[in-house]
């Protein structure tokens, strides 16, 4: 990844985001409402731990078949991305309540699914919300030599192809958090020194990683085995859990910023994107299926991208409301409000887009 991080545009001559964050502030004032989780996310917090662990209790207690019991897996990967795009991802934004404490325990949820709290916060609250689709510094565009996501990145010729094999690789995403991800991330995020919030010790920070995989092993792999599943069904569920999760995850992620719709900039000689901060979210970012109430209800609110990353600190619970304010306030301004009505249209232009990609080898 890049070292030499861009700068944004001070001047805002349209005065967009200052518009827009009055108006917005003034619908909360107005309408008496915190900005952060309230008893939406409090009872979908119940109903998605309860399909996550749910099945895990029944599959320890209950001798059952086979195929019940990856029946189950596949119900604890949807508990497992529900939430991960609800719960964990609020509570890392300090938006899921106004207590800084329930933050940090909702947060850390992402233990329980594989992942790391520092690791998290600064490849998607500092890098990818700082930086939206700029190849190079934005990580959610890097996928290696394998998947090519943007115009910037090297083309190879099995790219061709990516169209095709990339949903397979998609569902693999949270499964590598578990065996390799975390472990790469950090050491390469502690030698750039990156942080988001007050910086921790380095030993604090690798012992918490360690020590949270150990427990994590022990759960979901040697406490089945303890209670007489077989080492193999144990191996093969858990997979089959982290695939669907993965999956699930990378989908919702990608219909965001990977289409054809959303831009991705060049800094110019000087190291400076165009636009400023909050304009470049509109263009490099777009919503999908904004009217589905099961997708807007699963997701978190991530359908709803672009008002996350124009205001990350308030809670998904508002997003539909706000989604308004912010589209009239594009308009207003002439400026872009990419939306996909449906979820079918948006995963219909990702995977348009990634073939279009594989098949241009040229950057323009």
């Amino acid at each position: 990844m890049n070292n030499n991080t861009p700068s944004f545009a001070k001047n805002d001559d349209l005065k967009f985001f200052r518009t827009l964050n009055s108006r917005v502030n003034a619908y909360f004032k107005d309408n008496n409402i915190d900005k952060t989780g309230n008893w939406q996310i409090h009872l979908k917090t119940i109903i998605l731990f309860a399909i996550f662990f749910t099945p895990y209790f029944l599959i320890l207690t209950l001798d059952m078949a086979f195929g019940w019991q990856l029946l189950l897996n596949i119900l604890m990967g949807v508990g497992m991305a529900g939430i991960g795009m609800n719960v964990m991802h609020d509570g890392n934004h300090g938006s899921y309540s106004s207590k800084t404490w329930v933050n940090k325990i909702m947060g850390g949820s992402i233990y329980i699914l594989a992942g790391n709290v520092y690791n998290w916060q600064v490849q998607h609250n500092v890098l990818h919300h700082t930086y939206t689709n700029i190849h190079g510094h934005d990580e959610d565009l890097d996928a290696g030599r394998i998947i090519r996501f943007t115009k910037n990145a090297k083309w190879y010729s099995f790219h061709r192809f990516q169209h095709y094999y990339s949903v397979f690789l998609y569902g693999l995403l949270t499964f590598n958090w578990a065996i390799t991800t975390d472990f790469t991330q950090m050491k390469g995020y502690l030698k750039r020194k990156l942080t988001y919030g007050e910086p921790q010790s380095h030993t604090k920070l690798w012992s918490i990683l360690v020590i949270t995989k150990i427990i994590y092993a022990c759960v979901w792999i040697i406490l089945p085995m303890v209670f007489g599943v077989t080492w193999w069904k144990v191996l093969l569920g858990y997979f089959v859990m982290h695939y669907t999760a993965g999956l699930i995850l990378s989908i919702v992620f990608q219909l965001a910023h990977v289409v054809e719709e959303t831009d991705n900039p060049v800094p110019d000689e000087n190291g400076e994107i165009s636009n400023t901060w909050a304009i470049h979210q509109l263009y490099t970012t777009a919503n999908f299926a904004p009217k589905n109430k099961l997708v807007n209800w699963f997701t978190g609110g991530l359908n709803h991208q672009i008002e996350h990353h124009i205001f990350p600190h308030i809670s998904h619970v508002h997003y539909g409301k706000i989604a308004e304010i912010v589209k009239a306030t594009a308009a207003e301004c002439n400026l872009p409000y990419h939306e996909f009505q449906t979820m079918r249209s948006a995963v219909y232009a990702h995977f348009k887009h990634l073939k279009d990609l594989g098949e241009k080898p040229q950057l323009a």
